[in-house]
């Protein structure tokens, strides 16, 4: 088993005990909720009579179901209504601090977080949301969780849980023109598998994630859980802490010293011992497009659709049924598939860098006729910092739509949806069946600036061709 990693560190800090099962009960720093998996937890505390321990830790908005054309309440879905009315009813009466719509601080879970100074290094971190790995690229262990698990953090503040085993991945060198964070994830998925890291945290390291900011790092870590692995992690260094200071509820005056001293004790050590190690090279890695229907189908946007005989045996049965749902043949290239509906926002990439580099590409330039092309920013304080930098204007002359803050078309929970068999070029995190709306469209991952050339040519093309 691995020692002396972040994640060793972490999680020996904050074990309670074991448990006659053999899982250890872990304390649970910080938990965040949304309106989606938290009103059965609310209701199961209420049926047991049970009050929530720790409401100081534990911090809410809205993002799943919030329409991002028009936001006023009522809600035109009443059923989105009606889970917006719960969250806000639960967290008056159990006193857990709430991001309402309008408050300049609602947003996507995973980005108001990081903004708001409430995730920093050494945490153990849980939400009720698959994604909730993002919050590693601080050096804090977070783990997405069930509704049931919901409940057991409300009552308790713990969650019995197995502990993982760490495999480190290291990415070395300098990533070329063109080619981003979101590039870095989905060719390490690839090559991995979709379930390369079950059982696994996965720490991040190396030259190029040294040099990433914390978005991109943000980026990486979300989607460690679509390659299977529990929790994702980069260790702490200048670049987080230039990140965390004088922010909301980041520590201050003395406290900031001593947190930092801290935060730097709980990096991995230099001879840590780790369950596996994978190597690769930035610059091996292309601008990156998923063409299938798991995040770990994906190719370099100037390679062809692999035949099942250029890939693994166990991946040939998930490969037949993604040929037949994507409409694409085996060796077709993926390069200039045509483009109905693009998607810039979500936990991945809602963040005010991606939006930045989505712009690049949109300026002086128009989307092409027939594409719908919208961006969303990942929370109210994004927007208005793109608003402020005249990103909206951009995005706007060059015919994107430009909406309020919420998870939108990534899981399709609100009107945001695809229609019959449109596809899409998705700045999100997964491309399942239905995903985004329509029980057949279809779905294609890559970064902002690649989802704006898609918009822009109205196919799949490759980003560096605007640079």
């Amino acid at each position: 088993m691995s020692k002396g990693t972040l994640f060793d560190k972490v999680w020996d800090l904050h074990t309670v005990g074991t448990l006659p099962s053999g899982l250890t009960q872990l304390f649970i720093g910080l938990h965040l909720i949304h309106e989606v998996t938290s009103p059965q937890a609310f209701a199961m505390l209420k049926e047991r009579d049970l009050k929530v321990l720790f409401p100081q830790r534990t911090i809410a908005t809205v993002d799943h179901i919030v329409p991002t054309e028009n936001q006023a309440r009522p809600f035109v879905d009443t059923m989105a209504e009606e889970m917006i009315q719960a969250l806000e009813k639960s967290c008056q009466e159990n006193d857990i601090t709430f991001y309402n719509i309008g408050s300049g601080n609602q947003g996507i879970v995973h980005v108001i977080a990081p903004e708001l100074g409430l995730t920093q290094p050494g945490m153990t971190i849980a939400c009720g949301d698959s994604h909730t790995s993002s919050h590693g690229a601080f050096g804090a262990i977070a783990f997405g969780i069930g509704t049931s698990q919901v409940r057991d953090v409300l009552a308790s503040q713990t969650l019995a849980l197995s502990k993982l085993k760490v495999r480190k991945i290291e990415v070395n060198g300098r990533l070329q023109p063109g080619v981003y964070a979101k590039d870095v994830i989905l060719h390490i998925i690839r090559t991995l598998g979709v379930k390369g890291g079950v059982g696994y945290a996965y720490e991040f390291a190396g030259t190029t994630f040294a040099q990433m900011n914390m978005e991109e790092r943000m980026t990486v870590c979300n989607m460690a859980i679509e390659g299977g692995a529990r929790c994702g992690y980069v260790n702490p260094d200048q670049i987080t802490y230039d990140y965390l200071q004088n922010r909301d509820f980041a520590p201050k005056g003395a406290d900031w010293e001593k947190a930092v001293t801290w935060w730097e004790s709980l990096r991995s050590n230099a001879d840590a011992e780790y369950d596996d190690l994978v190597v690769f090279n930035a610059e091996d890695i292309p601008p990156t497009v998923t063409w299938g229907i798991t995040p770990g189908q994906g190719i370099g946007v100037d390679q062809k659709v692999p035949t099942a005989a250029e890939l693994l045996e166990e991946d040939r049965f998930i490969a037949e049924e993604a040929y037949r749902y994507m409409d694409l043949y085996p060796g077709q290239p993926i390069q200039g598939t045509k483009i109905d509906v693009c998607f810039i926002g979500s936990c991945t990439n809602g963040r005010i860098s991606d939006l930045r580099e989505a712009a690049k590409i949109a300026q002086g330039r128009q989307v092409a006729e027939g594409v719908k092309a919208f961006v969303v920013p990942g929370s109210e304080r994004v927007k208005k910092e793109a608003e402020a930098e005249g990103l909206d204007k951009i995005f706007q002359a060059a015919g994107f739509e430009w909406r309020e803050p919420g998870c939108s078309m990534c899981l399709a929970m609100n009107p945001d949806k695809l229609q019959g068999r449109q596809i899409s070029a998705s700045s999100s995190n997964r491309n399942f069946k239905g995903r985004q709306g329509s029980s057949s469209g279809r779905t294609l991952l890559m970064s902002p600036a690649m989802v704006a050339t898609a918009a822009i040519k109205g196919e799949v093309a490759d980003v560096r061709e605007l640079l």
